[in-house]
């Protein structure tokens, strides 16, 4: 599963394979805690997550939103910035 951003001990990942399903979404990893997020509306669709990592990768999607559909639509992932 490519990466896509690690900040604060925090990865983002996303892959495309046939089990993978709708709506589009991230998976995130902090420690070991493991949680895939909607990218549209940033509900928890699978897994747990501390509150404030949550938060923090919530504002990553806010900031990334359109380009992580993008290439959730396009199939072509790319490195993004991390939350600074």
């Amino acid at each position: 599963m490519p990466i896509l951003a690690v900040f604060y001990g925090i990865i983002i990942k996303m892959f495309f394979i046939d089990v993978e399903h709708n709506p589009p979404h991230v998976h995130a990893l902090y420690g070991d805690y493991k949680v895939s997020i909607s990218i549209s509306n940033c509900k928890i669709i699978k897994g747990k997550f501390p509150n404030k990592a949550y938060k923090l990768v919530c504002e990553w999607i806010e900031i990334h939103r359109k380009e992580l559909l993008d290439m959730w639509n396009n199939q072509e992932l790319k490195k993004l910035p991390p939350l600074e």
